[in-house]
């Protein structure tokens, strides 16, 4: 596990996208795309929006990036709530992307039908390939749920399917979601966590004792060789001990 603790918000948000830069230049010198799975909430905002700015837009091949989301509410692209839509807003707008590799979820469909389309497009750019995703961005809910995995939800106990919708009954939606299978065969997968409020959660995921139905994030486990980076505030940080850092 790899901890990266920043002093204040802004140190962050740079910190993270320096790293990002980096990994996805050296990714890219190995092979001809770059691709990864984009986290919605509040947090990666401000990254998103670094990204889209100087020096960052320049630093980045954006024509051989391949985007994703790990979830999405199922309302409509329209609707403020969803997370693709706030991606194209900060971010895909104002780089130079293909539009063929952008995959949003597609609300139009039925929940399930969605989820099926979606997974079908994981298999055609991953089956027989040593890792799922380049990166995989992953928020982290004070309740200890990312990606859409709940706590006591079944999507937590799914090992088949990579994909699953499901009517999320406390917030009265369907939601989407990558399932912990397909994102623990990508190669890197990076929690963004700030803000004191998330201090309690973060040293439970990632130091507590095993207990997924409270912590679901705890079920985000790399295999084979893929590396776990927690960037974190100071804030969000200030309950781990020096030993666990």
């Amino acid at each position: 596990m790899n901890f990266h603790i920043y002093p204040s918000i802004d140190a962050f948000n740079t910190g993270i996208a320096d790293w990002m830069v980096a990994y996805i230049q050296q990714t890219l010198v190995k092979q001809d795309r770059f691709t990864i799975a984009l986290s919605g909430g509040s947090t990666p905002k401000n990254l998103y929006q670094l990204l889209s700015q100087e020096p960052y837009k320049s630093s980045i091949d954006w024509q051989k990036v391949h985007f994703f989301w790990g979830d999405e509410r199922f309302v409509p692209f329209s609707d403020e709530q969803n997370n693709a839509r706030m991606a194209y807003e900060i971010l895909l707008n104002k780089v130079d992307v293909q539009a063929g590799n952008i995959h949003a979820f597609d609300t139009t469909l039925p929940p399930e039908t969605s989820a099926a389309a979606y997974q079908a497009i994981l298999h055609q750019y991953f089956d027989n390939q040593p890792a799922t995703f380049d990166l995989v961005l992953l928020g982290l809910g004070d309740n200890g749920h990312t990606l859409s995995l709940f706590p006591h939800t079944q999507i937590l106990h799914e090992q088949k399917n990579w994909v699953k919708s499901f009517w999320l009954e406390e917030q009265q939606m369907y939601r989407i979601s990558l399932t912990a299978p397909v994102v623990n065969r990508a190669a890197a997968i990076a929690f963004l966590v700030s803000g004191s409020n998330k201090a309690a959660v973060v040293k439970e995921v990632a130091t507590g004792k095993k207990d997924i139905e409270n912590y679901p994030a705890q079920l985000i486990n790399p295999e084979n060789k893929g590396v776990l980076y927690w960037f974190l505030d100071e804030n969000a940080a200030k309950l781990l001990n020096n030993n666990e850092k």
